[in-house]
């Protein structure tokens, strides 16, 4: 059964449905790319003691959970589809808060990163979620399910080109304050993002 969308982004051929296949195809890729990224940023993220890094370490954990999600729930009714965006927002929303206590402890720490793997590991992310963001592009403008997958791999992005600024903060200013700001942004994406997937899936909740 098709999924209704934008016919300009990703519909196929006149017949105004979502290519199921080619979809879950794309979210288990973007799933492996995210959990294998989750494992390499969590590993320097410890070691050159960036909270940017771990923050960013755990929003790619969280995707490739939500790929999970997307991918158990594809082919079932919109109502179920909306419950799963639910359950992800709330999921990114518990991120959000979590980034923002471990940047005020490191606020209080006066803990400072390691620049130069930040600034590596910040551009081998970036390229990770660019290539995912590039798969899921079709699928912008979908149900509430598929836009919170795709919300998530725009946010990481942003998240990766700021943490790759943060890296070049910490190394001029010889402090960790850029870290903990760009931590403190990526948990207002999240945030954001997660207000907006709750309040599309109400609205599909209540039209069904």
């Amino acid at each position: 059964m098709g999924v209704h969308c934008d016919c300009d982004h990703g519909c196929s051929s006149g017949q105004g449905q979502q290519p199921h296949g080619r979809y879950r195809t794309v979210l288990l890729l973007a799933l492996l790319i995210n959990a294998g990224m989750f494992v390499l940023e969590i590993g320097f993220g410890l070691k050159a003691n960036s909270s940017a890094l771990l923050a960013d370490a755990l929003d790619f954990l969280g995707d490739a959970a939500n790929y999970g999600i997307s991918l158990w729930v594809l082919a079932m009714g919109i109502v179920a589809r909306a419950r799963a965006s639910l359950l992800k927002a709330v999921s990114m929303a518990t991120f959000g808060i979590w980034v923002v206590g471990d940047a005020a402890w490191g606020l209080l720490t006066g803990s400072i990163p390691q620049a130069t793997t930040m600034g590596m590991v910040g551009m081998l992310a970036l390229l990770a979620n660019l290539s995912v963001a590039a798969m899921l592009y079709a699928w912008r403008n979908g149900d509430s399910n598929m836009r919170s997958v795709w919300l998530c791999t725009r946010n990481d992005a942003i998240g990766n080109v700021a943490v790759m600024l943060a890296a070049l903060g910490v190394f001029g200013t010889g402090s960790g304050w850029p870290d903990l700001l760009v931590a403190s942004m990526m948990a207002g994406l999240a945030l954001t993002a997660a207000w907006q997937i709750i309040s599309h899936a109400r609205l599909e909740l209540v039209s069904a």
